[in-house]
C-alpha cells in the first residue's frame, strides 16, 4: 500500500505569543500519523497592547509584521500542502485588527481569520481529544490563552456544550479581568458540571505543559490539583527575576505562569474535578486536523 503524505503549516496568532506550526500527516493502511516537524514560537505581546490601550502598537504591529514574513518563507521552504492562520483574544478585541490583518494580506500573501471563542474552542475539539480519553468518564477541556479561556465539557465520550470567558493570563496580569466575568465562569461551571461525576480536566496551552513538566510528569500521568497548587504556592515565592534566573523560566512565561496556574485552580475547584491530563495539543493542531480533513474529501 502506498504511503501518502501531505505537510501542513498552522499559524496562531495568541494574545501572549505567535506560532507556527508545521506538521507532516502519513496515511498508511488505513491509519493516519501526525509527525511534527518544527514549531516556531515568537513572544509578540499583542494582548498588553490590546486590553491595556485598545489597538495593537506601532512597534508589536512591525514586529508582527516581521513575524509573518518569516513564517511566509519557512512555509515556502518546506514545500506545505495548505496552511491556516487564525488570530484569537487580542486581534478579534484590537481596534486596528482588521486593519492590520489587511495589511498582512496584501503584504505577505497571508490570509487570517480572526476567530471568536466559540470557534477557537470548536477547532481545539477538532483534535479529536475524544479518542484518546476514556468514554465512561467525564472531562472538562481547559484551553487557557492570554485574553480568554474555553472550556469544553465532555460526557461519555461526546462533546456536551463549552462556553468561552474573557479571563486570560495578560488580563489577570493587568488586572483586567471583571469579578463578574470570574462569577459567570464559576456559575457556569457549578451548573453545568455539577451531575457530572467522575470528573477529570483536561489542560491545554504553553503554561500547563510547562507545569507538567515542572511536576516530573510525562506518557499521560495526571498531574493533581493539589500539585498545580504546591507549584503554585512555590512559583509565587519567588520573584519574576528569580522565576527567570533560577528556575530558568522564559522572560514571557514567568510572568504569566502564576495567573495561568490560578485560572486551572479555579475551573478545578469549582467543577469538582481533581486531576488534569495535559495531552499537549491546542489550537494548531486543531487547524492542522481540519485541514487534512478536507484534504481527505478531495477526490483525486
Amino acid at each position: 500500500m502506498t504511503l501518502v503524505s501531505n505537510r501542513y503549516a498552522a499559524i496562531d496568532i495568541g494574545s501572549n505569543a505567535i506560532r507556527l506550526l508545521i506538521m507532516d500527516v502519513h496515511e498508511y493502511r488505513q491509519k493516519t500519523y501526525f509527525k511534527k516537524v518544527s514549531l516556531t514560537r515568537v513572544p509578540v505581546r499583542l494582548g498588553e497592547d490590546v486590553f491595556i490601550k485598545g489597538k495593537i502598537s506601532k512597534r508589536n504591529r512591525k514586529r508582527m509584521m516581521h513575524a509573518l514574513k518569516s513564517f511566509y518563507h519557512l512555509m515556502e521552504l518546506h514545500e506545505i500542502t495548505d496552511y491556516k492562520a487564525c488570530a484569537t483574544s487580542a486581534m478579534r478585541d484590537s481596534k486596528n485588527g482588521k486593519e492590520i490583518v489587511e495589511e498582512i494580506q496584501s503584504e505577505t500573501g497571508i490570509n487570517i481569520e480572526v476567530i471568536d471563542g466559540k470557534r477557537e474552542a470548536e477547532i481545539i475539539y477538532s483534535t479529536h481529544i475524544e479518542e484518546l480519553i476514556d468514554p465512561s468518564k467525564n472531562y472538562v477541556y481547559i484551553d487557557v490563552g492570554g485574553g480568554s479561556t474555553e472550556l469544553t465539557l465532555f460526557a461519555n465520550g461526546k462533546q456536551q456544550m463549552l462556553q468561552s470567558f474573557n479571563i486570560g493570563t495578560i488580563r489577570i496580569l493587568h488586572d483586567l479581568v471583571a469579578h463578574e466575568e470570574w462569577e459567570r465562569m464559576k456559575i457556569w461551571l457549578k451548573e453545568n458540571a455539577r451531575d457530572l461525576s467522575n470528573l477529570y480536566a483536561i489542560g491545554s496551552g504553553g503554561n500547563i505543559n510547562r507545569l507538567y513538566k515542572m511536576a516530573g510528569k510525562s506518557n499521560w500521568k495526571n498531574i493533581k490539583r493539589s500539585e498545580i497548587k504546591g507549584l503554585f504556592d512555590m512559583l509565587s515565592s519567588y520573584s519574576y527575576e528569580e522565576r527567570v534566573t533560577e528556575l530558568n523560566l522564559n522572560k514571557d512565561r514567568a510572568d504569566v505562569i502564576i495567573p495561568a496556574s490560578t485560572i486551572f485552580l479555579n475551573v478545578l475547584r469549582w467543577s469538582k474535578a481533581k486531576e488534569v491530563i495535559v495531552p499537549k495539543m491546542g489550537l494548531s493542531d486543531g487547524l492542522v486536523r481540519l485541514m487534512h480533513s478536507k484534504q481527505k474529501k478531495v477526490p483525486n
